[in-house]
């Protein structure tokens, strides 16, 4: 565990406030959930928590069947990282999304877009893996964003059209209605 010298005050009603610069730096936003974890030392941790991040393994088998079913890469992403990969995305996995991705899914956009469009956006900065065509939409739970399915497709004679965007709904509403339950 790293110290980093900030000390803060519990407050009447028991809340404490967590510094500005842990908030951003660990992408925690209003409203974000936190985990509480004890240990044997008396230390509390708080985890940042990710609904979606529960159903890592499910995520991964219905990655495989979307890429075996669409032919391209198919990612699967909480509101921070990437949570699972099938089809050659598989340096995604534990990769953070991009601030424009990150800016689409809070939109609640679907985009589908070639690479030189202006709608086009870097879904991973730290992975820079190039494909030419991506297609992306939110998972919505309970009316929350809760992460994205993603396609990609390196081929760039390959199109992406109307039963891309299809599979990906189908399997973003999907994931969602599977996170209600």
């Amino acid at each position: 565990m790293k110290a980093t010298g900030i000390v803060r005050r519990i407050d009447d009603l028991g809340r404490i406030v967590i510094p500005k610069e842990i908030r951003r730096t660990l992408h925690i936003r209003e409203s974000d959930p936190l985990e509480i974890f004890t240990d044997r030392e008396g230390q509390v941790i708080l985890k940042k928590y990710s609904p979606i991040g529960e159903m890592t393994t499910f995520a991964r088998q219905y990655a495989e069947s979307l890429a075996q079913v669409s032919g391209h890469t198919a990612l699967i992403a909480d509101r921070d990282q990437f949570i699972a990969a099938a089809g050659g995305g598989k340096g995604y996995v534990g990769k953070a999304i991009s601030r424009q991705l990150e800016e689409k899914i809070n939109n609640r956009e679907t985009l589908m877009a070639v690479r030189g469009e202006r709608q086009f956006v870097s879904i991973c900065d730290e992975y820079g893996e190039e494909y030419q065509h991506e297609a992306l939409t939110p998972i919505l739970c309970e009316g929350d964003v809760i992460g994205a399915v993603v396609l990609l497709e390196n081929d760039p004679k390959a199109k992406m059209g109307e039963v891309e965007q299809k599979l990906m709904l189908s399997a973003a509403g999907f994931l969602g209605r599977q996170m209600e339950q």
